[in-house]
């Protein structure tokens, strides 16, 4: 799992590069992209995906406790919680799609080449990161199935705690993705 967290941090280390690269290049083209982007939206899923954080984490321990009805609910939370994000995050590329602000589209009159870039940049770390978490909620199914089975219990419940490492992954991820996209350009 460290190994697959190692290349994954590379690949986010590469997108992560390109946008510094590019923020710095063209400064005003994106602060003009982010202004269309939810201040609001980010900041309730970055309390969402803390949460679910907070929930695997118990779900851990509860595990290791033998405590199977709790691990079941904050596994379950966990996974429900993942489903809000996307949901959030799904809205939000709704409503830029409403607007045109989509690669592939045609972008309104006077949206810069650089802010173009910007959307780019935005729909590929978001939508990668999106895809981390539809992974991440699908692995939390078959854990419960495994649970269920018996196959993982206390004592026996690795699969829990190396997905554990995969989901606090995937918000620290987000942890980075929000203050750049949501936060820092609104910062002048």
């Amino acid at each position: 799992m460290w190994t697959f967290i190692a290349t994954e941090v590379l690949f986010f280390g590469g997108l992560f590069l390109a946008y510094f690269i590019y923020r710095m290049s063209y400064p005003e083209a994106f602060y003009n992209g982010s202004r269309d982007l939810s201040f609001w939206k980010g900041t309730l899923n970055t309390a969402v995906l803390l949460t679910s954080s907070l929930a695997l984490a118990l779900a851990d321990a509860f595990m290791e406790q033998g405590r199977r009805r709790p691990f079941r609910i904050c596994l379950l939370a966990t996974a429900v919680l993942g489903a809000v994000f996307l949901a959030v995050k799904f809205s939000e590329y709704r409503e830029m799609y409403e607007r045109h602000l989509v690669p592939g589209m045609d972008f309104p009159p006077g949206v810069a080449p650089a802010t173009q870039l910007f959307v780019f940049l935005y729909f590929v770390m978001t939508g990668v990161h999106a895809l981390h978490m539809l992974i991440g909620i699908g692995v939390m199914v078959w854990l419960g199935r495994l649970e269920f089975r018996g196959d993982i219990a206390a004592g026996r419940h690795a699969p829990v705690q190396m997905f554990g490492l995969y989901w606090h992954f995937v918000d620290c991820v987000w942890v980075f993705l929000y203050p750049i996209l949501y936060l820092i350009p609104h910062a002048r």
